[in-house]
């Protein structure tokens, strides 16, 4: 069948327009001006982002993306509270696209209670409510999606956040540049036999064991592996170097026919250090490329900013691919609605 075929008869919600026009959601996020005036004055000596699923990989890929000029720690939970060292001088994000993830709000209350400086990002509901209520800046974001492909309003409106903090340099042409970028990437990947096809179809029948680098594409490998669960309704794994060469590179020396069928996809990058390099060398080619599929995913842009958030167009592709070439509905999160439904009961 052609792509099109595909898309008719499993993509319920349309999902291949959302990716296809993925740029657009990055050029409304960087229009947007944030009035966070009322956090003027206030010296953060950290950051915390809260969030949950789609709403958290945009912090986790934030870390990442800032990784060479964050002049204060930010880190990510995701959970009901903040770690206990969070104080007044801590700076909570609190992300929830719908406006009604359960630990997101609790974390906003704590942080309510702690006096820590907030600002809120989300499309509504109860969390802007309680923002609204309490005098705390809200970030309203791009309406209409389900969180997981909404990254092009989340991630670009917290940048913009940052930026406008000056807890980051001017982001503009960087931004610009991966605009771009994905609206170039969008033709390519919806033309038959493009490369997120053919690598989404030389998934079938393996479970993917994604291998990142820590504090450098760990966000990459782990967005993988969530897009292939959500979209793609695949078992898959991941796990970064130099750690997993510690621990897990163990466990290849034994698996018993039958029990798993891998694929490794490594995220490489051409500034990891060289002796990463060096390690996924020797790893993949003389120790599991002995015996198991290996696929190689890396980007050719010049700023290393640009190629992680090229690379991170090109795994929602795959994975979306992989959904409807297996009969799967990308759209479909029946599990997750199911145990919201009882939580709710």
């Amino acid at each position: 069948m052609l792509i099109k075929d595909f898309v008719e008869k499993f993509d319920s919600q349309d999902q291949f327009s959302v990716l296809r026009n993925s740029y657009t959601q990055i050029d409304n996020a960087w229009k947007y001006k944030p009035d966070l005036s009322k956090l003027d004055g206030f010296k953060f000596n950290q950051v915390i982002i809260s969030g949950l699923g789609g709403s958290a990989i945009g912090g986790e890929l934030l870390v990442n993306f800032l990784r060479n000029e964050l002049s204060v720690p930010v880190v990510v939970t995701r959970n009901y509270n903040l770690p206990p060292y969070a104080n007044s001088k801590t700076l909570v994000i609190a992300c929830s696209y719908s406006g009604n993830t359960e630990e997101t709000i609790s974390v906003f209350q704590n942080a309510i209670k702690r006096e820590c400086p907030l600002i809120v990002l989300t499309t509504g509901g109860k969390i802007k409510s309680l923002a609204d209520s309490s005098n705390v800046p809200v970030i309203i974001l791009q309406d209409g999606f389900q969180p997981r492909f909404a990254l092009g309003t989340s991630f670009f409106s917290l940048l913009k956040v940052f930026q406008t903090l000056k807890l980051a340099s001017s982001q503009d042409n960087t931004v610009q540049s991966i605009s771009s970028l994905w609206k170039t990437k969008s033709v390519e990947y919806t033309t038959e036999n493009n490369t997120a096809y053919r690598i989404a179809e030389s998934l079938i029948g393996f479970i993917p064991v994604i291998y990142s680098v820590s504090d450098f594409t760990n966000s990459v490998g782990y967005r993988l592996k969530c897009q292939f669960n959500e979209n793609s309704k695949m078992h898959a794994f991941h796990n970064s170097f130099p750690e997993m060469n510690h621990n897990e590179i163990v466990g290849w020396e034994n698996n018993p026919e039958g029990k798993l069928n891998p694929v490794v996809i490594s995220i490489l990058d051409k500034d990891y250090h060289p002796q990463i390099k060096k390690r996924f060398e020797i790893v993949l080619r003389n120790i599991i490329g002995k015996n198991w599929l290996i696929i190689n995913l890396e980007s050719e842009a010049n700023e290393f900013k640009v190629r992680l958030l090229d690379l991170i167009y090109l795994c929602d592709w795959i994975t979306f691919y992989a959904a409807i070439l297996r009969g799967f509905d990308p759209s479909e999160i029946d599990f997750i609605n199911k145990l919201k439904e009882k939580l709710s009961n």
